[in-house]
């Protein structure tokens, strides 16, 4: 879902305004979807997730659910979610490119629902895995490009690192709810066992750190801001990093020596998605007070 664009007045251009908490949550619950599709068709199509026809169907069906519940609160003219990808379903029959490739994704996921087997070394299902991890990260390149492409030209070379950082958010919390579909089943990952996924998804959540460092940093806002702002915006970034990297990274530590390791990585998976709902909102509010510095005439400002 996208961020409300403006009205803009003759002759300027609009640029997307924060979206409100609820349809950030939708978009985030996207960005999970998109993640967990991403890594299961990736493990399918280079042959090394673990068999079992539930094993990839329930994961398969959590993505769909995630995917799908921003669709439906427009399909159901929700107050304030009526769009999925600037497409109004309640009201414009004809879909947006961004909403059709979106939509594209779900043709691999149904193959793949279709075609797993108790090994899953089916060729065709690998070759449907590789078009579902395709499929999902072009549909979140081409959100964050079409959400990119209405910024002003400094405000756009600021946010050079959105679409690396959509990109490894999408690994990190999609390899958390990837991880509790397994988990939930029979309290196993993988042969080798939970700690190298516990490794991959540490290593992620550090990059994902490092590289929201640099997104803020790149913003550098122009003197004359409110005290005010900088004090939310702070307030805000503090909680989410809290809630994305230390509550998650603690459950993560602690799972394997505990006896209630499905309860923690649902606490680090829901821990994470609340996070990165209000980091990125706190960020594209970041995002609309730059344009406003740069356009004070602009609607909104």
């Amino acid at each position: 879902m996208q961020a409300c664009v403006p009205t803009a007045a003759s002759g300027e251009r609009a640029y997307p305004l924060p979206p409100a908490y609820p349809a950030a949550l939708l978009r985030m619950l996207a960005l999970s979807g998109y993640g967990l599709w991403m890594l299961l068709g990736l493990a399918l199509a280079l042959g090394i997730y673990r068999g079992g026809r539930s094993e990839a169907l329930v994961p398969l069906a959590v993505g769909a659910v995630f995917v799908s519940t921003g669709l439906l609160a427009a399909c159901l003219h929700l107050p304030g979610l009526s769009d999925w990808h600037g497409w109004f379903p309640a009201r414009r029959i004809r879909p947006t490119r961004e909403a059709l490739l979106a939509l594209a994704a779900y043709l691999p996921m149904m193959a793949v629902g279709g075609l797993v087997r108790g090994d899953n070394a089916f060729w065709a299902t690998r070759v449907a895995g590789a078009a579902l991890a395709l499929c999902s990260a072009a549909s979140l390149v081409y959100t964050v490009h079409s959400y990119r492409r209405r910024l002003p030209e400094g405000v756009l070379r600021r946010s050079a690192q959105l679409p690396v950082s959509r990109v490894v958010a999408a690994w990190y919390a999609g390899g958390l709810w990837l991880w509790l579909c397994l988990v939930a089943q029979d309290g196993a990952v993988h042969a080798a066992g939970s700690r190298p996924w516990i490794m991959v998804l540490l290593a992620l959540a550090l990059l994902l750190g490092l590289i929201e460092g640099l997104r803020w940093q790149a913003l550098n806002p122009p003197e004359g801001w409110a005290p005010g702002h900088r004090v939310r915006g702070r307030t805000a970034r503090f909680i989410a990093a809290l809630l994305t990297y230390a509550v998650p990274s603690l459950a993560l530590l602690v799972v394997d020596l505990s006896e209630a390791g499905v309860a923690l990585v649902a606490l680090a998976a829901v821990s994470c998605l609340l996070g990165r709902t209000i980091e990125q909102r706190a960020y594209e509010a970041a995002l609309a007070r730059l344009c406003r510095a740069d356009h004070p005439a602009s609607p909104g400002g």
